[in-house]
């Protein structure tokens, strides 16, 4: 599976989670709320949100979202803030192996997209259906 981000200006180290088992909605809150931050930094905080210390502030999915401190918007992604944590720690591993800097290492692109969409049948007496829809997480990083 090709990247999004096509850009290759200097050094950069990529991640790529496919077809994780986690809403597409909820990676993609946290994608957009860790871009342009420092990569020990953003992994200290989602490890905050795992905890449920800190929370992420939702923009886009917000129907029925509670309100949080300061009068913000979020939720605590949990699942979706493991498997993020997991990729950053990929792409700073794999930026080790490039020499570069993992003190300044930026996160210039974050993105999650819709992956498979399973069809499963549920029948206990009856039939029901329910899909299972994965996600793709892509990081990239850069020097600062």
């Amino acid at each position: 599976m090709p990247y999004s981000y096509q850009k290759s200006e200097g050094k950069i180290a990529k991640a790529y989670g496919k077809e994780e088992n986690v809403s597409w909605k909820q990676c993609n809150e946290v994608c957009h709320f860790i871009k342009g931050k420092n990569v020990d930094k953003a992994i200290n905080y989602l490890e905050k949100v795992v905890k449920k210390e800190a929370f992420i502030p939702y923009r886009r999915y917000i129907k029925g979202v509670g309100h949080r401190e300061k009068g913000k918007i979020g939720k605590y992604p949990v699942k979706a803030s493991k498997i993020i944590i997991k990729l950053l720690k990929s792409a700073k591993a794999n930026a080790e192996f490039q020499d570069m800097d993992t003190k300044n290492l930026i996160i210039t692109h974050a993105s999650a997209y819709k992956g498979l969409t399973l069809d499963r049948i549920k029948a206990k007496g009856r039939a029901k259906t329910s899909n299972i829809e994965l996600t793709n997480i892509e990081i990239v990083l850069r020097e600062a």
